[in-house]
């Protein structure tokens, strides 16, 4: 267990590392000093407490999405489902954010609820999809994404527009997950209690795949659905119950997204979170430390890449290059892996 866990860390540094590589090699050709991007790119996250505050507040739904797609990822789905469940999840906070008076505390209880029941049919759509019809979970995924960014954009113009056509009102104070004490801690950053939901969300999804029975179901289920059905587990339960959390905690994001970073909802754009949320899980090694540790480096590189263009002639989309870069290494984890396996086989036969 030691062993796989060193591995696995090894191909996400690798990963990482060579990304960062091919992001440097982007910038030269651009005629641009590589050190110096990376000094600017770094210190836009982390320069002062501001920044760190900003660079949470990125990672924070990233987390959550990289959660929903690591958590499918392990009982053999790939929920590509994401950015719907963000969208209907941050659309169902935001709504009741703009309809319901009540106490802080109450109106955001009820509006995480909310947002975390919408993102639970979104998810559980395809999964019923899948169990009962065998229609392909990324299919059915994708559809959903769609039907998510179409709701939006008939109900927000029609019933929540704000001063622009393509955008609602912003929801009061009571309704967004931005606390002064927290924002005056970070001198001013856009950080919120979505950071305490995404490390509960880790905590949960932790204990559920690794300490409990319907954990080692749906590991099974992933493994081998055959052998699972063999033994008498549920596959089709088990496949509607984990795109149901999944979409569970794709919900949780939007609420981060859209009533702790924002506070208001877009139309016409589909959010990039839930897209990255794969890159995150995929980095993390689909575990719950690991994406957390791949969520906030994301989350910095999405804070800094702002501060880099505007203290040097990089371009902002090198950022996002840098990102496409780690998630292809990330996808070819394989190889690293063979790589890896490799050098320890050649070392323990030296040191035989």
């Amino acid at each position: 267990m030691k062993l796989r866990i060193n591995t696995e860390l090894l191909v996400g540094v690798i990963a990482v590392i060579l990304g960062l590589i091919a992001g440097a090699i982007l910038m030269m050709a651009t005629g641009n000093d590589a050190i110096e991007g990376y000094h600017y790119l770094f210190a836009g996250g982390l320069m002062n407490l501001e920044r760190v505050g900003n660079t949470l507040a990125m990672a924070t739904p990233l987390i959550l999405t990289g959660l929903s797609v690591a958590f499918a990822f392990r009982t053999g789905l790939f929920n590509i489902g994401t950015p719907g469940q963000v969208l209907i999840g941050g659309l169902a906070a935001t709504i009741v954010g703009l309809t319901v008076d009540l106490p802080k505390p109450l109106l955001l209880s009820l509006a995480i609820v909310v947002a975390t029941a919408g993102g639970a049919i979104w998810g559980i759509i395809p999964g019923l999809l899948k169990a009962r019809f065998n229609v392909h979970e990324v299919v059915s995924g994708i559809m959903m994404n769609w039907i998510a960014y179409w709701i939006t954009y008939y109900m927000v113009p029609a019933y929540f527009k704000g001063s622009y056509e393509t955008e609602s009102r912003h929801i009061p104070e009571a309704a967004s997950l931005k606390v002064q004490w927290l924002t005056d801690l970070f001198a001013g950053s856009y950080i919120n209690l979505g950071l305490f939901i995404a490390a509960i969300s880790v905590i949960f999804v932790a204990v559920v795949l690794d300490r409990t029975v319907l954990g080692y179901q749906l590991k099974a289920v992933g493994f081998n659905r055959h052998a699972a059905e063999y033994a008498g587990i549920s596959v089709n339960r088990n496949i509607v119950l984990s795109m149901m959390i999944a979409g569970a905690l794709s919900g949780l994001g939007g609420a981060a997204l859209y009533t702790g970073y924002a506070t208001s909802i877009q139309i016409g754009v589909m959010p990039s979170q839930g897209f990255d949320g794969i890159a995150v899980a995929l980095l993390g090694a689909t575990s719950p430390i690991g994406v957390v540790g791949a969520g906030l480096f994301f989350g910095l590189l999405q804070s800094g890449k702002g501060f880099m263009s505007a203290m040097t002639d990089i371009p902002p989309e090198i950022g996002d290059t840098i990102i496409a870069c780690i998630i292809y290494f990330a996808a070819t984890s394989v190889l690293i892996r063979n790589f890896i396996n490799g050098v320890k086989r050649r070392i323990a036969n030296r040191g035989q």
